[in-house]
């Protein structure tokens, strides 16, 4: 088994959560622990998934199967980010709107992403590829 599979998508989500933990903690001037979850530049989900897509048009070429099924779920995740989950992050505004009545807990509203934290996702799901493929692409385990 290669272990690059395996390394790469978890390395995007590392690098990803860090820069959003920054990008966050400079927007608000102090550390961001409180706005680690959903939304945020960049997206995690876009790391993820296109650094997978990246790493296998490196390694296996995009004329190979995987190649396609990785684009296949890549389109997927990104598209849930951009719409679905900021509609439900629209709900959860009026709901919580609701809820101010009763005074419980409100719903987190920040859910989705936006274009640009998307293509950050992408970009940065890009550059762990190709860096951990020029670092371990010819070594096999």
């Amino acid at each position: 088994m290669e272990y690059i599979y395996l390394i790469t998508p978890f390395m995007a989500w590392l690098v990803a959560g860090i820069t959003k933990f920054i990008v966050n903690s400079i927007k608000a001037k102090q550390l961001a622990f409180g706005l680690i979850g959903y939304g945020g530049l960049p997206s995690n989900h876009s790391a993820i998934v296109s650094s997978m897509v990246f790493l296998i048009a490196l390694k296996e070429g995009i004329s190979h199967p995987a190649f396609g099924v990785a684009v296949t779920l890549a389109f997927i995740v990104l598209l849930d980010a951009n719409s679905l989950r900021q509609q439900v992050g629209k709900h959860a505004v009026a709901i919580n709107q609701l809820k101010e009545v009763d005074g419980s807990k409100p719903l987190r509203e920040r859910m989705g992403h936006s274009k640009i934290e998307i293509l950050a996702g992408i970009a940065v799901g890009a550059v762990v590829a190709y860096g951990l493929f020029v670092i371990l692409g010819g070594v096999q385990a």
